[in-house]
């Protein structure tokens, strides 16, 4: 095997085995932020998609997360009795319902990702504007890899069902 080869199947592999490391800690960063306001990680990770795009359907949430639409349904309801979210009808389309942020409630997450936003901005100190494109690059392509292979996990029967 040329050696060109064999360093890229290790750079490779080593993008691959810090991806899993930054995933579950990213899972456990986001169960823990969920767990000071009474959510589980994916109400958390819903509310960040609402803040992103804004008001949603629940089609256009399932999109957004690759959830199974029946799951956002269920998952629009319990945010809504904790009051994090409110439906409101479409204004383009009143046979549409849309979930908007209860605002105030998310003010409370702030200063539960001031640490760690200080320390992300820290890191990206230490990279070049052409190195950090790179990064913002992979990590789009990464996200839509993975929302992608969600939404295929999602539109299967879960094993043993």
């Amino acid at each position: 095997m040329p050696k060109r080869t064999r360093r890229r199947d290790a750079a490779t592999q080593a993008v691959l085995d810090a991806g899993r490391v930054l995933g579950a800690t990213a899972v456990l960063f986001h169960t823990a932020v969920a767990e000071q306001q009474g959510l589980s990680a994916t109400e958390e990770k819903a509310l960040d998609l609402l803040d992103r795009h804004g008001p949603l359907t629940a089609g256009e949430l399932a999109s957004h997360s690759g959830l199974a639409p029946a799951s956002v349904t269920g998952l629009l309801d319990r945010l809504e009795r904790k009051g994090f979210v409110r439906r409101a009808p479409d204004p383009d389309d009143g046979r549409r319902v849309r979930a908007h942020l209860v605002r105030e409630r998310l003010a409370a997450f702030v200063p539960l990702f001031t640490d760690f936003v200080t320390g992300l901005q820290a890191i990206c100190e230490q990279f070049t504007v052409e190195e950090l494109e790179t990064i913002t690059r992979f990590m789009t392509a990464t996200s839509v890899c993975q929302r992608d292979a969600a939404a295929k996990l999602s539109a299967r029967p879960p094993a043993g069902a």
